[in-house]
């Protein structure tokens, strides 16, 4: 058995070693959490520059809107931390074949190569028709009701089942640069009958004027098309899950109330 002294060598040998540990342990623990937020899985969604109320809202410190709800709450149930991105439209399609994004909110109908593309069920349905100021004589059940009017439209959106009409001259079309002014051209001008928009898009703008009881809304649409989320190709996997998660949100309720909150 050794003497007191022939110990000191060893114990202070053995405090050194724990002295230099414990750093190593914190490094590892802080490498250990380091690799979780490199794991984080990220969903990139455009919003474009400009949104689409109610659907996309921009212009605040986070984004709003019913896509965005509904993409941000089912990407958190799948966790992913949804970012979003502001590209214009006419960028969306080739960033998501480069994958440079992974969503962005799309009806098939309004892509000229869906096939090329991943689509989630219908979140919510879009519906085109016809807005007429409150007192106007004028009503819209089938196409023929507008012979003669003159329309507000937005320039360059395309209205598949009134072109036709337009190119005969059997409805007239008036161009304006927003959605916002398609409904205010109309209140304002004496030629101008009603206006074409987006139902939600349309009660969304009346009610952030405060003029709803100046406008009614055609029961009958010009178009109805189920709006998605469009995603890169390869996303088939994503796009299962999103659904179910988007089947009982819908099932449950909480679909309708996010609904709710932009009609």
């Amino acid at each position: 058995m050794g003497s007191p002294s022939s110990k000191a060598p060893l114990q202070a040998f053995i405090a050194a070693c724990l002295l230099f540990a414990t750093p190593a342990i914190v490094l590892a623990n802080t490498g250990l959490t380091s690799v979780s937020d490199a794991e984080q899985k990220v969903f990139r969604f455009n919003v474009g520059p400009n949104g689409y109320p109610p659907y996309l809202i921009t212009g605040n410190d986070e984004p709003g809107g019913i896509m965005w709800s509904v993409v941000d709450e089912i990407g958190r149930r799948l966790g992913y931390l949804v970012e979003a991105h502001q590209f214009p439209h006419k960028r969306v399609e080739q960033m998501l074949v480069e994958g440079k994004l992974d969503g962005t909110a799309r009806a098939k109908e309004w892509t000229e190569r869906p096939q090329d593309f991943v689509f989630t069920d219908p979140i919510v349905k879009s519906e085109e028709v016809i807005f007429f100021p409150s007192d106007s004589p004028h009503k819209f059940e089938v196409i023929e009701d507008l012979f003669s009017l003159t329309i507000v439209t937005h320039l360059g959106y395309r209205y598949p089942n009134l072109e036709p009409h337009f190119a005969s001259g059997e409805i007239k079309r008036f161009d304006v640069t927003s959605d916002r002014n398609v409904l205010n051209y109309t209140m304002k001008g004496q030629e101008l009958d009603a206006a074409v928009s987006d139902r939600l898009v349309g009660q969304w703008i009346l009610r952030q004027e405060g003029i709803q009881n100046k406008f009614r809304a055609s029961s009958a649409s010009i178009s109805e098309v189920g709006y998605r989320i469009m995603l890169r190709p390869g996303m088939e996997t994503f796009a299962e899950a999103f659904n179910r998660e988007l089947a009982n949100m819908r099932s449950n309720g909480e679909l309708d109330d996010i609904l709710s909150r932009y009609r």
